[in-house]
């Protein structure tokens, strides 16, 4: 678990802003402690400091950030736009195959965390993107991805665990999905998310 890099990948979308969760509070502010608690575990795996981006119609990236960033990023962040999840699941994913390209990975391999609330807007592309992607992988544990569902909407339920379960019959050479409800994680170990994220 100590030798992979960690990437967050955090919906700021629209209906992040909806305030349907315990205490009244919007799915946003209910993702940052979550978000902030994977954020330090991950920072004490990657010491080197991990990749954040947040999404939204459109993304950025940060990158090196630390655990005391990452509330940063939330406080510097408002939910508005769409749910386009494939480009920054794309730029994350060149981004680790460039690295490797180049005899830059010095670790087994890099696990991508998604804390989203709705269906992407793009799910086509969203599936073709991770397709792709593991077509260009030589090993299953080289690229992880997590998908942390914040909030109850039935339909990204259903498309997360499709991206969870169905993968390797739409063409996906691995397995590499693996999808929790905010409120499973909180009933398991923050380190056995991570590892069914590997693992799953």
């Amino acid at each position: 678990m100590k030798n992979r890099d960690y990437t967050l990948i955090l919906d700021k979308s629209g209906s992040m802003s909806l305030t349907d969760q315990p205490g009244g509070v919007s799915r946003w502010v209910s993702a940052q402690e979550s978000t902030l608690a994977v954020a330090r575990k991950c920072e004490q795996l990657d010491p080197d400091g991990i990749t954040v981006y947040t999404f939204s119609s459109r993304f950025k990236r940060y990158d090196n950030v630390t655990s005391g960033q990452v509330e940063t990023i939330f406080l510097e962040n408002d939910p508005m736009g769409g749910t386009n999840l494939a480009p920054p699941l794309k730029d994350a994913m060149d981004n680790f195959f460039q690295r490797k390209a180049a005899g830059q990975i010095t670790k087994e391999g890099e696990t991508l965390l998604v804390i989203t609330d709705g269906e992407p807007s793009d799910r086509r592309e969203v599936i073709a993107t991770i397709v792709a992607a593991t077509q260009r992988m030589d090993q299953d544990a080289e690229l992880a991805i997590s998908f942390i569902q914040v909030g109850n909407d039935a339909g990204a339920y259903q498309f997360l665990k499709a991206l969870d379960d169905q993968l390797q019959e739409v063409g996906a050479k691995f397995d590499i999905c693996d999808a929790i409800t905010m409120d499973e994680m909180a009933e398991v170990p923050l380190m056995e998310v991570l590892m069914n994220a590997i693992g799953d």
